[in-house]
């Protein structure tokens, strides 16, 4: 399953996500004991923030300095990073994109009972961005680069449509480093307890096990750093979050 590419593994990955995306917000509360909202929330806050903004301040302050402007989230899902974006005062209107028209549906329906106002969804693939170069003041990605068949095009894509000064921060399980002496049990709760509860939950234990798979073959931290650099990115950053699980990404576009 992973180690399909191209067309193929967009396919196999629509299909998959078709099939959970009633379940998919329960799964991640669960999984996470509900701390994906907190990420999502953290990563909103970086992307709004200006240039002279400390990357990955743990206790971030908003400045006068932040871009205004529009504010794009890939791989939308069910919304709720791009609901998050839109409760910035310095973003006037939060895009999600998303290829699967049954997330979509379900992120509008969380924004209308919301009452959300700037928020707008759009079908759309992550390595063809149907917008035009400079477009948004920043850009968002969270879990949603792994299932992408290619991650440095999809990076150079959200780089293009960024406008200078503008932040891209992407949030991304990530390989789990062997030397330390928490990876057995993390590795244990991935690989038996995550696909036995998303069966429970989803009914799909395939797709809970081709989380840890896919996260495995993702780049560390450190190779993602060179490859939002070598897409045009600068004073790239990152902090691990969720027991070193996942870690958030922050780059910078200049020219």
């Amino acid at each position: 399953m992973v180690q399909l590419q191209g067309e193929a593994r967009r396919e196999y990955v629509a299909r998959m996500f078709t099939r959970i995306a009633g379940r998919y917000d329960l799964m991640n509360s669960v999984m996470t004991l509900g701390m994906h909202h907190r990420w999502r929330r953290e990563v909103a806050e970086l992307a709004s923030r200006g240039l002279e903004e400390p990357a990955l301040s743990r206790s971030p302050e908003r400045s006068e300095g932040s871009p205004k402007g529009l504010a794009l989230d890939v791989a939308a899902g069910t919304g709720d990073l791009t609901l998050a974006l839109s409760t910035h005062e310095n973003i006037t209107r939060a895009v999600g994109l998303d290829l699967l028209p049954v997330m979509l549906h379900l992120a509008g329906e969380k924004a209308f009972k919301r009452n959300a106002g700037r928020v707008h969804f759009v079908a759309g693939d992550a390595l063809r961005l149907p917008f035009r170069d400079n477009t948004f003041a920043c850009a968002t990605c969270a879990f949603g680069l792994r299932n992408m068949p290619g991650v440095r095009d999809a990076l150079a894509e959200m780089a293009r449509v960024l406008r200078p000064g503008g932040a891209l921060v992407t949030l991304e399980i990530v390989p789990l480093d062997p030397g330390r002496w928490t990876t057995p049990f993390l590795r244990f709760y991935f690989r038996q307890v995550i696909p036995r509860l998303g069966g429970l939950i989803t009914g799909d234990r395939e797709a809970y096990t081709y989380l840890r798979e896919s996260a495995d073959r993702f780049p560390t931290p450190y190779h993602l750093v060179e490859i939002m650099e070598d897409v045009g990115l600068d004073s790239v950053t990152y902090r691990y979050v969720g027991l070193r699980m996942m870690a958030i990404h922050r780059g910078v576009k200049l020219v």
